[in-house]
């Protein structure tokens, strides 16, 4: 029935659509604190047009989140964003960005349920935040990688005394990226992907 004035719900893109070749789907959670790129890493490596649950900061979270270094910013993710990303042209990864202020941590739970892992982006001005990210990632058993998004006025450490600060085990990916950088994005994920095969082979030997 039609109804005077109503609009039509358009479909998928044509290029939205899943790929017939694709034989496998993969969960992968990208997650950290608030303002390290999520939304941008996922936005710059989706292939299709990403989901994107942002909404205006307004004076209500001034002395709630912690802004830190990202004074500039005037949207922030309030639930998850979503993208995909085709590896191969049988492995498709499905990806879900995480709110980052802790206000919205009680979101995690559910958006870790059924990863394969995670990608842990830091912002080194502010390494603090990553060790309740990377507790939570470990309390459920989810395999991740670190990625260290290079902001312009942010220290450069060598990888030695970042695995040192972060506390993080010997076999743990630590790589830097520019998540505006599709490529870049891409390579962390394709990080991921490597260390998750490693540790399926490593188990699989014992």
């Amino acid at each position: 029935m039609d109804f005077k004035g109503s609009e039509t719900i358009p479909g998928p893109r044509a290029e939205d659509r899943l790929p017939h070749t694709a034989q496998a789907a993969a969960k992968i959670v990208i997650v950290g604190g608030f303002g390290v790129g999520k939304t941008t890493m996922v936005g710059s490596v989706s292939e299709i047009r990403p989901l994107t649950t942002e909404e205006t900061m307004t004076q209500a979270g001034v002395g709630v989140d912690d802004n830190f270094g990202s004074a500039s910013k005037t949207a922030t993710t309030v639930a998850m964003d979503f993208g995909r990303i085709r590896i191969t042209d049988e492995l498709v990864l499905y990806l879900f960005g995480t709110p980052g202020q802790e206000r919205f941590w009680f979101l995690w739970n559910g958006l870790f349920e059924g990863a394969l892992g995670a990608v842990v982006l830091v912002d080194t001005r502010r390494l603090a935040v990553s060790f309740e990210v990377m507790g939570r990632l470990e309390e459920r058993g989810v395999p991740f990688v670190v990625a260290v998004n290079t902001f312009p006025d942010a220290p450069r450490y060598p990888v030695a005394e970042l695995r040192t600060a972060l506390d993080l085990p010997e076999d743990v990916p630590i790589v830097e990226c520019d998540v505006r950088r599709r490529a870049s994005s891409r390579d962390v994920l394709m990080t991921l992907m490597r260390f998750l095969h490693s540790l399926a082979m490593s188990r699989s030997l014992t």
